[in-house]
């Protein structure tokens, strides 16, 4: 994977409003360490709430925005996604957290009935048409369940039955997957681990983020 371009899609910063800060950090390092060029971007769009996570209540009256919010993982280094040009990319990765679920789309909400951004679908669809592998981690499968639905995309989010039945509703196959194992669809390219919709600890979920890391540096040949 030495210098491949992988882009890194971020929801904000906090696993109950964003990107769960564990999966974006894990999957940054397991990048780094196979030497490739990571590109992190997010939406220039409000959050849909900002959540006290001491609390784990919502913040009455607070506003912030998504791409400000991702810009605290990425360290300032953070694209607005729709600059993120698929034809530049070797491969794209969704980190998981509530935000991918409130953020990036609307599953929070709506389940199966869920919309997604714009500038996430265009680019999940447009990484689809040009094979380039795609990886999902945790709750970010119902994002490629609900653009590729059509396609029949073999996802993972663990065992959870309710959601991987809103999976199954949007047109994915669903398979039960450990926390340290991914899943493969060699057909539509993607892989997919399901870290911390498990009630887990960060190193069973490391082992799981690094396997797909690997895994996407082999459908890479690098």
């Amino acid at each position: 994977m030495r210098d491949r371009k992988v882009g890194v899609v971020l929801a904000g910063a906090g696993h109950l409003d964003g990107s769960e800060i564990h999966e974006a950090t894990l999957t940054l390092l397991a990048l780094d360490r196979a030497g490739a060029r990571v590109l992190c971007a997010a939406p220039r769009r409000p959050q849909l709430h900002v959540m006290d996570h001491a609390r784990r209540q919502p913040v009455e009256g607070e506003r912030r925005e998504i791409f400000t919010e991702a810009a605290r993982i990425a360290r300032g280094n953070i694209l607005p996604l729709e600059t993120l040009d698929a034809a530049e990319l070797d491969a794209l990765v969704f980190p998981g957290g509530f935000g991918v679920a409130k953020n990036l789309c609307n599953f929070a909400t709506a389940g199966a009935a869920m919309e997604v951004l714009p500038e996430v679908d265009a680019l999940i669809q447009r990484m689809h048409a040009l094979r380039r592998p795609m990886g999902f981690i945790c709750i970010a499968p119902v994002l490629a369940a609900k653009v590729l639905g059509k396609h029949r995309p073999l996802l993972t989010i663990g065992d959870d039955a309710k959601t991987a039945r809103a999976l199954e509703a949007m047109g994915a196959i669903h398979r039960n997957t450990p926390v340290e194992e991914t899943l493969l669809d060699p057909v539509n390219r993607l892989l997919s681990t399901p870290a911390y919709m498990y009630e887990t600890s960060i190193a069973r979920v490391e082992r799981g983020i690094s396997r797909l890391v690997s895994e996407l540096r082999q459908m890479l040949g690098s």
